[in-house]
C-alpha cells in the first residue's frame, strides 16, 4: 500500500507538469520552473541568494529542483531563516549543491556516478528499487527541458556535508599517518589499511579538496582494493594521502616518525 501510495504521488507530480516534460522549452530553467507552480519556494530562495540571474543565463545547467512540499518538510522555521539577508551566501551554497554545469539528462544517470555540483561538492547518484536517488533525495521526474538546461525533480532539499577547511584535512591525515605507522611496522598491514581507508573515503566526502585532490585518494583507494596483500595496499594508499598532504600543505613533509618500514 505504501508503494502504491508513493508511486501515484509520483505519478500525480509528473502529470501536473505535462507541459514540461520532454518538451523543449523556449523558457529559461526560472520561467520553466515557474510555469509548473510546484517550485515557488525555490524560485524565492533563487531570488534571495542572488542566483536567479544564473540560472536565467546561457548555461547549460542541470538543476536538481525541490518542490514546495520538499521545502515544506525542512524543519519549522528554516526556510524562514534562510531567506534572511545575512544568511545569503548559506543559502547560496546550499542551491549550488542542486545545479550541475552542463547538461546531465537521465540517460547519464547511474549507480555510483558523482556530480560535481557548482557548490565544489560532488554530489552522489544511488540506484533504488523505484529509481534513482541523489544523496538523500528521490528523483521523482526527470528530462523537463529548458532552453539553457535540463530540470530533473526531486522530493527533498539535498544538504551538503559539513566540509572540513584544507587545515582540517591536513591534520586529519597527520593523525591518521600517525596511527597507520607503528600498525604497519608492528607488522599489522591491514590495520594501516583500514585506517588509511576511512580517513581517504571521509576526505573524498568532505574534505574540502579539489577534484585533483579528490581523484588522486580515489585512485588510491582503487589500487588498494585491487592490491594482491595488505602491505602493497597500506603503500598504496599512503601515496595518495602523501600526495594529498603535500598539496594541502604546500609541499610539506612528513616527519621522519611517520615514515613505514619497507
Amino acid at each position: 500500500m505504501k508503494s502504491l501510495k508513493a508511486c501515484c504521488a509520483a505519478l500525480l507530480l509528473i502529470l501536473a507538469t505535462p507541459a514540461l516534460a520532454g518538451y523543449k522549452s523556449s523558457m529559461d530553467i526560472v520561467d520553466t520552473a515557474a510555469s509548473a507552480e510546484q517550485f515557488q519556494t525555490l524560485i524565492a530562495a533563487a531570488k534571495a541568494a542572488g542566483l536567479a540571474g544564473a540560472l536565467k543565463g546561457d548555461g547549460p545547467l542541470t538543476v536538481f529542483a525541490p518542490t514546495d512540499d520538499a521545502f515544506g518538510a525542512l524543519p519549522a522555521g528554516t526556510i524562514e531563516t534562510l531567506l534572511k539577508r545575512e544568511n545569503q551566501e548559506q543559502l547560496a551554497n546550499i542551491l549550488k549543491y542542486h545545479v550541475i554545469a552542463g547538461a546531465v539528462g537521465s540517460d547519464a544517470l547511474a549507480d555510483g556516478a558523482r556530480l560535481e555540483t557548482l557548490a565544489g561538492v560532488d554530489a552522489v547518484i544511488s540506484k533504488t528499487e523505484n529509481g534513482f536517488n541523489i544523496e538523500n533525495a528521490r528523483i521523482v521526474a526527470t528530462d523537463i527541458d529548458a532552453s539553457n538546461g535540463v530540470i530533473h525533480v526531486i522530493d527533498r532539499v539535498i544538504l551538503p556535508a559539513t566540509q572540513m577547511s584544507r587545515t582540517d584535512a591536513a591534520q586529519a591525515i597527520e593523525r591518521a599517518i600517525d596511527s597507520g605507522v607503528p600498525m604497519f611496522n608492528h607488522g599489522d598491514a591491514a590495520g594501516t589499511v583500514a585506517v588509511y581507508t576511512a580517513v581517504s573515503e571521509r576526505l573524498v566526502r568532505e574534505g574540502g579538496l579539489t577534484a585533483a585532490e579528490r581523484a588522486r585518494l580515489e585512485m588510491g583507494l582503487r589500487k588498494a582494493a585491487g592490491a594482491h596483500n595488505a602491505r602493497s595496499g597500506a603503500w598504496q594508499l599512503r601515496y595518495a594521502l602523501d600526495d594529498v598532504f603535500d598539496s594541502l600543505h604546500g609541499g610539506g613533509q612528513m616527519q621522519a616518525s611517520r615514515q613505514m618500514s619497507r
